[in-house]
């Protein structure tokens, strides 16, 4: 049996959402796997890189260099930067803070920013700070209305711990090569 070379693929994320869900925090465990809980305000946006290998079902394999893209989560930058950020992303993960309801709340229009501005793509939710449940502001009935009009997965997520912070970014990567895969054919 002869081996596909795997099909190399760059692609730009984006991560969206308020202010302190953790967004740096889930990037440098997911690229660096380093943890820093000291709370450390992100500035315009900031860019890391991580390579992945993936084996979509069904799909030949791709080697994926990912740009990931972090942004300040404050509403009057969303606007500012929206074009310059956005422009040309390809997957969506989306961050709440599961012990601030208003961030789950937020995110719609997070999302939505980014398609008025590059059009509909792949997203992702995640609900960071899984290590603090017991403190949850929302359940699943709000997630499921939240992500539902998305038809988006979702995941509990933990910087801190690392729990489910590389299967956010892999699912993502998946639908994206499919999203691509699909635009090709």
């Amino acid at each position: 049996m002869v081996m596909m070379e795997p099909r190399r693929m760059k692609v730009k994320v984006c991560l969206v959402g308020e202010h302190a869900v953790g967004k740096t925090s889930l990037i440098k465990r997911y690229v660096l796997n380093e943890y820093d809980d000291r709370y450390i305000v992100t500035l315009g946006a900031k860019v890391s890189k991580k390579e992945l290998a993936l084996s979509p079902k069904g799909g030949d394999p791709v080697q994926m260099d990912m740009t990931i893209w972090d942004i300040m989560g404050s509403k009057g930058f969303r606007e500012l930067l929206r074009e310059a950020y956005f422009h040309g992303a390809q997957g969506i993960l989306a961050v709440a803070d599961i012990t601030r309801y208003d961030t789950l709340e937020d995110l719609d229009s997070w999302v939505e920013s980014v398609f008025r501005t590059v059009g509909e793509i792949p997203v992702t939710f995640a609900l960071n700070k899984a290590d603090l449940k017991d403190q949850a502001a929302f359940g699943e009935d709000q997630v499921k209305q939240a992500t539902e009009a998305f038809e988006a997965p979702y995941f509990y997520s933990s910087a801190k711990t690392g729990e489910n912070v590389e299967l956010l970014f892999r699912t993502l990567g998946e639908r994206i090569a499919k999203t691509v895969s699909k635009s090709e054919a």
